[in-house]
């Protein structure tokens, strides 16, 4: 995967020149020609590079300074006598040498981290910690049971869940902050394909309307609908997640409602229902979004509408599968998930039934 190289970064050739200026020159009996030993640390590095968009961000998640981490880089390709990345006017490409090494350094980092968190099982009066982060509605509605259960088998399990989004959960997980991240499948893309992902439920997209407009039955809305109904349909709140499914909603509000005007753009969808609560306009949100602390929506309508499901998932490096009490909060989100009751949705009205956006 292509790595935009920061302008202000140090070249990898500075930065190895820099390094061996720093190396003790130890040429005792018995070292000479003796080749340094790759570290866990260089391997962090690396891997946390050949996952991330900028160098900047690599270093964010290690918690080190951009110089330090070209120096460590340059150290690993010095130590191993190949290139790892070509780097180019404004990215980094990695090369084959660094293809055959990227799956080979994230075993050994996994193994290592089994290690570790193994031998905390001996550590008298240790409690084992699950890092998740996820988005919101997924840890506001669905994870909250799950986390009551998992507690109540395993009582020396605590929990540190934190929200973000998408793009960040998986600059988490690529970091080893976090075991487990929740969101939905299509805002992650290729990105996520060192994970595995764990399917949880499909969340069908719904069209929310303050609760005083009637869209029942309506062909036309033009004609059918008192003004200030008509004017509060022609009137749309978008979430903005900052990648190509913004895109797609715009389209969909093109298409389905082609009078529409943005009103207001928010980053999550319970501040967009919130205005749609208050009469300001409508939104296109998952269901499990209009949820309103475990009970049902207030204040505002469902409508279904030709859009395909949001897939929620989990996703998780390979060893949390099978490894408690990982896999048990894993089974449990799941096997809630299967018993999970939507909330009440109206018949899509007629004038949105004339297209599908099947590439939604």
């Amino acid at each position: 995967m292509p790595v935009k190289a920061d302008d202000d970064a140090p070249d990898f050739d500075t930065a190895a020149q820099l390094a061996l200026a720093q190396e003790p020159q130890r040429l005792k009996a018995g070292e000479v020609g003796r080749r340094p030993d790759v570290t866990l640390h260089q391997l962090r590095i690396f891997w946390a590079v050949a996952h991330s968009e900028t160098l900047t961000k690599a270093a964010k998640q290690l918690g080190l300074a951009q110089p330090s981490l070209s120096q460590q880089l340059s150290k690993l390709e010095s130590t191993l006598g190949s290139k790892l990345f070509h780097r180019r006017s404004n990215e980094m490409v990695i090369t084959e040498a660094g293809k055959f090494l990227l799956p080979r350094a994230e075993t050994v980092l996994r193994n290592m981290q089994d290690l570790e968190e193994g031998l905390q099982r001996f550590s008298g009066g240790h409690r084992a910690t699950v890092r998740i982060a996820g988005i919101t509605s997924v840890l506001r509605v669905l994870l909250p049971r799950a986390v009551t259960q998992t507690q109540d088998d395993y009582p020396d399990v605590d929990f540190d869940i934190q929200e973000a989004a998408p793009n960040d959960i998986l600059e988490l997980l690529y970091g080893r902050r976090v075991n487990i991240g929740l969101l939905a499948a299509n805002s992650i893309a290729e990105a996520g394909v060192g994970f595995l992902q764990i399917p949880l439920i499909d969340d069908p997209y719904v069209l929310v309307v303050p609760d005083f407009v009637d869209l029942d039955k309506v062909r036309t809305p033009r004609t059918e609908l008192p003004p200030l109904a008509l004017d509060v349909l022609g009137r749309s709140i978008q979430f903005n997640f900052g990648t190509q499914h913004t895109k797609r909603v715009e389209d969909w509000y093109s298409e389905m409602l082609p009078l529409n005007r943005i009103v207001a753009q928010c980053r999550s969808f319970e501040v967009a229902i919130g205005l749609v609560r208050a009469g300001t306009g409508v939104c296109l949100a998952p269901a499990i979004s209009t949820l309103m602390g475990g009970g049902p929506p207030v204040g505002v309508k469902l409508y279904k509408v030709n859009v395909p499901p949001r897939r929620l998932i989990a996703l998780v490096p390979s060893q949390y599968r099978r490894q408690v009490p990982f896999s048990g909060l894993l089974d449990t989100l799941q096997d809630l998930c299967e018993r999970f009751d939507m909330p009440a949705m109206l018949p899509t009205p007629p004038f949105l039934e004339r297209k599908s956006l099947a590439n939604f």
